[in-house]
């Protein structure tokens, strides 16, 4: 399914696309992207994915639609690349609760520990990190390394998940979470259930522990998506962000994606800062090229290291 756009929408694409051959530029979307803008990017997918690719790309110039600490992300591995990023103020809650400070002192309270760190942190926490993980891959990285000791950073919910796959190891969990994916409860996925009764569902792990526990399939956005699209079910309760039901309706539009009511985040599981980004704002950076991630280069070199630690052993 195309987002539907109006003729000024239109204008702006026509813009963009002229704006990105000129200077050869490349447009990275998240899943969680508005649908406009996911159907103008030249690549989408989750964190993994668009790490792998910012890597990869020959493009001068990155434009990256999502949250802030994934435009750093691409910064760090493509340090010599200009990496724009459409709306500073699109950052990550989660990510902002894990500090530099306090990853040490954890370092120092367990020092036979070695730091595992989501790759929803910001790039100074990723410094004092050992390997960065993804939801994705998180399982796989964490069983390879020798430690006995994980002190997972910054998601307590996706450590938890983690944990229970992984039983033989010991695991001191940061008390962060994603505000979206934890107010998803399982009431309101049940009350879906029973609407339709034949559907399955499908969390990330970051909803917290409970919501969890009901589900048919938890993976990462992109296993959901390949979990979604073709299991046998018809109906499927997705319990993630709203904006994977455009994706998924694009990829699959034969079965019904059923998105669950929270109040609090505009009506459904909804990621603000994710929503952001704006074709407007994607067309002026190209334009003008403000926006620019700039990290000091010691920073680049040391968070680089986990992040190429956990690239290899993927």
């Amino acid at each position: 399914m195309t987002a539907v756009i109006d003729e000024r929408q239109q204008q702006l694409i026509e813009k963009i696309n002229s704006l990105r051959k000129k200077k050869n530029a490349i447009i990275l979307a998240h899943y969680y992207q508005r649908g406009e803008i996911q159907d103008i990017a030249d690549v989408v997918g989750d964190s993994l994915e668009l790490a792998r690719r910012a890597q990869e790309t020959d493009a001068d110039i990155i434009v990256f639609a999502g949250v802030k600490f994934m435009a750093e992300t691409a910064k760090i591995l493509n340090p010599d690349k200009k990496v724009l990023h459409p709306n500073p103020e699109s950052g990550c809650p989660m990510a902002d609760m894990a500090t530099v400070e306090g990853v040490l002192n954890l370092k120092k309270q367990h020092p036979d520990a070695i730091v595992v760190s989501y790759i929803n942190t910001n790039a100074d926490v990723k410094t004092v990190s050992d390997v960065i993980v993804t939801s994705r891959n998180a399982v796989k990285v964490v069983k390879k390394l020798d430690a006995k000791k994980i002190i997972f950073v910054p998601d307590q919910f996706l450590g938890s998940y983690i944990a229970k796959q992984v039983p033989e190891k010991e695991f001191i969990l940061w008390k962060g979470f994603c505000p979206p994916h934890f107010n998803l409860t399982p009431d309101q996925l049940l009350a879906l259930k029973e609407k339709y009764p034949d559907a399955k569902i499908a969390v990330h792990p970051e909803c917290n522990t409970e919501t969890v526990k009901i589900a048919d399939f938890v993976g990462s956005t992109s296993q959901i998506i390949e979990y979604a699209t073709t299991c046998e079910s018809k109906n499927v309760i997705i319990g993630t962000e709203v904006g994977l039901k455009h994706w998924l309706e694009k990829i699959n539009p034969e079965k019904n994606y059923i998105f669950p009511v929270n109040a609090d985040y505009c009506g459904t599981v909804h990621c603000c800062d994710m929503k952001k980004n704006t074709l407007d704002k994607i067309a002026d950076v190209l334009e003008n090229e403000t926006n620019e991630i700039v990290l000091p280069e010691d920073i680049i070199e040391k968070a680089r290291k986990p992040l190429d630690l956990m690239l290899s052993i993927v």
